[in-house]
Parts: C-alpha cells; structure tokens; sequence
C-alpha cells in the first residue's frame, strides 16, 4: 500500500508518461485562451458554454487549453472514431491520466489492451442477470427506509439526501457493510477524492485540492485493505466479495491492490454518478408536474413499492425520464483520450502523443440531432420519436466501444427502483422561478443541494 508519505516523497519526480508528438498539424484550428491556464476557469465554470463557442469560432476540430493541451473533436462522428478505436489508435490510459492518477490509480477506465480486456472480464461476472436480480430485492427495502425518513412537508436538501441513501444502498450491495456510522466520512472523502481529479495545482502540495483528495484517498485505501481479509475468507454474494474470489478460466485473479483500486472507483461510480442523475431527475419533475404525475401513474399500475425484475420493463417512461436527465446533465460532461499510434479524422493528422477529447454534453445539445435541446423533452426518446437513433454516438452518456460503462443496467435498475418509490410515496415541487445551478465538472451535482419541497400522498 502506497502511504501519503511515499506520494508527497515522489511527487515531484512524476511526470507524464506520454510520448512527446513528433509533430502537429498546423492546419487545426488554434484557440488557446488565456497564458499557462488557456479556458480551463471557463471549463470548470461550463463546459457546454465553452464548447458552444469553440465549435461556433472553429468547427468540429480544434487545439486549445482546457487544464492540458487537447485537440478537441466534436459531433457523433468524432465520438464514434474516438470510443470505437478501431484499430487501437486511442489510449484511454494516457487520456485520464493528468485528471486520474494521484486519487483513481488503476481503474477500469484508465486501462488499455489485454489488461483492460482481463480485468472488464473479471468485473463483468458481477453485473450478469441472476446478480441484477438479487441487487433489486436487496435494494427496495433499503429504498423504503431511506424515503421514509425525508422531512415531509419541508424542503429537503435532495443531493446530499439521495447521496446519503446511494451510498448506505451501494455499501450493502456492493461491499456487504453498514457504513451508516462512517458515511458522512466516506460521502466527504468520495467528494474530495473526484474534486481533486480537477485540481489547478496538480502536485499534492500541503494546503490544495489535490493534498486533500491524496489524504481522502488514502482513508479510503485503508477503509478497504482493512476488509480484505474478511472477503477472502469466505464467499458472499457482494461485490467485493465475489471480486476477492474471481477467477478466469484460466485461474488469473486480482491482486489485493486491485481489488481495493476497483473497489473505490466502483463505489464512487455506482452512487455518485447515480446521485447525479437521479437529482436531475428530481428537479426536472419538480418543474414538470405533469411528467411527476404521468411516471406516478405507471408506479401506481405496479401495485407495490417493491419492484420485482419483470416490472422494470413496465416503467418504460421512467427509463426516457432518465435518459433526458443523462442527455442534458451527463455526470462526465466529456472523455479525453491519448493518441497512440499516428492517424486521420476529417482530413487532420492526429500525432502518438497528442490527447484528444470528445464532449458528449455538446453532442447532446446538437440541434443537428435533437429538437428543442434545451427543453425537457422525455419523449424525444420514445419508440415513435427516438430522436438518439439518428446516430449511434449522439448520446453516450455510458460511454462507448471498449469502455462502456460496465454497470449501465445496474445504473437503470437503481434510478428505476429509487424513482419508482419516491413518485408512489411523495408529490414534490420546486419554485416556478427556480433554475437550478448546476456544477458541471468534474461530476454534474447543484452548487445549492436543490431545495425540494415533499408533500405525502
């Protein structure tokens, strides 16, 4: 285990391991902004602002400063050539990397290749049918008590509610723990460890951001290494027990650090990007009365607040509810990635070395592909619309190719079973004249919690 005493030890000798480019294309547009911090403050602030007025100034291709040197590449076609990586010319490894590797060494996303392929493999065992089914049966009543507790007839602080109940939810299923007694500490040490990942100052010097997501972080490591033994010992039905005890047909396993290193990323995945999207929902049903009482309408149909497998597929409106959220606030706002051997897209040469990134909330703003796309419009994602369907990479907030995100179903399932119960228990609002302000990087979250007004039914 790699103490905070080896980290600040070596910190200033760590560098990118990136090749330098050979070379750049001089024909890509340059909008670099300001000396040394190019648009970083103006990324940080809004991505989608800044990436509506780079695309107005220069087109689908660019070079600019967001934190790194990028060449940014817009619209579904980029997003294809990027995450199809057809002839591995991207790494996702040296993408992430800048923004990753003090606080989420070694997870899933950061990996390429035969390793990637290897662990996906491994991880993918815990995501099958009979595994989602046991999680939902095991969720609802977690659902149920979690509700029960919101202050009816007050304003609840929605974020920080749901992101209490995600993580006590994601502890059980995913860890087999109760975390109650530690999850304040756990919520803060999550938070830091993501906000570091986009930290000015990237060294961990006493005093920063990034000090304190490398001292998270380590809490965090000591947490897991701390049940490892347990894990091993016997078999369970949790994540982290069946990553303790996984094997490949040909007997490989993970490593203690490697389970830990998946562990923390998983968890921070499984509730804060669906914290992110369930508040979203929250807020744009909140506004729209009239979607919060056509999706209630289904969960009545149900007849029960436990949802079994088979009634997922019913709450089909449920499910464009969500992807509306994930269209208009996805949790990642956009995908770097490194180049790794010499290409072509659209007619510019792409360098080994140079790193590119795709926007996928600019993609899911693209009046090219979606109608009225600053309107909450669920139905753009029904069979009889589908507007998504124009093009298969105009809407990932999963991702796409190679890295997909492994827990998508688990995600649907999740924000399903968690909406379902809330529109069968409460009728909630929000001012007429409220916007929400929104954070957008480096996970979607409301600077103010969002205040919502819960009424029992």
């Amino acid at each position: 285990m790699t103490s905070l005493v080896d980290t600040l030890r070596d910190f200033k000798g760590f560098s990118d391991i990136r090749p330098k480019p050979v070379a750049k294309d001089p024909r890509i547009p340059r909008d670099m902004g300001l000396p040394l911090l190019g648009y970083t403050l103006d990324f940080v602030r809004d991505p989608l602002a800044l990436s509506e007025k780079l695309y107005r100034r220069n087109g689908p291709v660019l070079r600019t400063r967001t934190m790194v040197e990028t060449i940014l590449m817009y619209g579904p076609e980029a997003n294809q050539f990027v995450l199809q990586n057809t002839d591995h010319q991207f790494s996702s490894h040296w993408g992430w990397w800048y923004h990753l590797h003090r606080v989420f060494p070694s997870n899933v996303m950061m990996m390429d290749g035969d390793e990637h392929w290897f662990q996906r493999k491994l991880m993918a065992h815990a995501f099958k049918k009979p595994q989602l089914v046991d999680y939902l049966a095991r969720m609802n009543p977690e659902i149920k008590a979690g509700i029960a507790r919101f202050p009816v007839g007050n304003r609840v602080l929605m974020f920080p509610a749901i992101k209490k109940l995600t993580l006590d939810m994601g502890a059980k299923i995913f860890m087999g723990a109760d975390v109650s007694e530690k999850a304040n500490q756990l919520n803060h040490d999550f938070l830091v460890t993501v906000d570091a990942a986009t930290a000015i100052i990237r060294d961990p010097i006493p005093g920063t951001l990034m000090y304190r997501g490398v001292q998270a972080r380590q809490r965090l490591e000591d947490y897991f290494y701390g049940m490892i033994a347990e894990k091993r010992a016997k078999q369970l039905p949790d994540f982290f027990s069946q990553f303790c005890h996984a094997t490949t047909e040909e007997g490989g396993r993970f490593t203690d650090k490697q389970i830990v290193d998946h562990m923390i990323f998983l968890m921070m995945a499984a509730h804060d990007t669906t914290t992110s999207t369930l508040t979203t929902m929250v807020y744009a049903l909140g506004k729209d009365q009239a979607w919060q009482d056509r999706l209630r309408e289904k969960s009545m149909a149900i007849g029960s607040d436990m949802l079994e497998f088979d009634d997922l597929a019913k709450l089909d409106e449920h499910e464009w509810c969500m992807n509306e959220a994930l269209r208009m606030y996805p949790p990642l706002t956009s995908m770097p990635r490194g180049v790794a051997k010499d290409c072509e897209f659209q007619g510019y040469k792409l360098y080994r070395g140079e790193l590119v990134g795709i926007s996928n909330i600019m993609t899911h703003y693209m009046p090219e592909y979606w109608s009225n796309p600053y309107a909450f419009d669920p139905e753009r994602f029904s069979p009889a619309r589908a507007e998504q369907k124009k093009n298969f990479f105009q809407f990932i907030p999963f991702g796409g190719g190679h890295h997909t995100c492994l827990g998508q179903h688990f995600a649907v399932i999740q924000v399903k079973a968690m909406m379902h119960q809330l529109l069968r228990k409460y009728r909630w609002s929000v001012p007429a004249n409220y916007t929400i302000p929104y954070q957008l990087v480096p996970i979607v979250k409301p600077r103010d919690d969002l205040p919502v007004k819960f009424e029992r039914l």
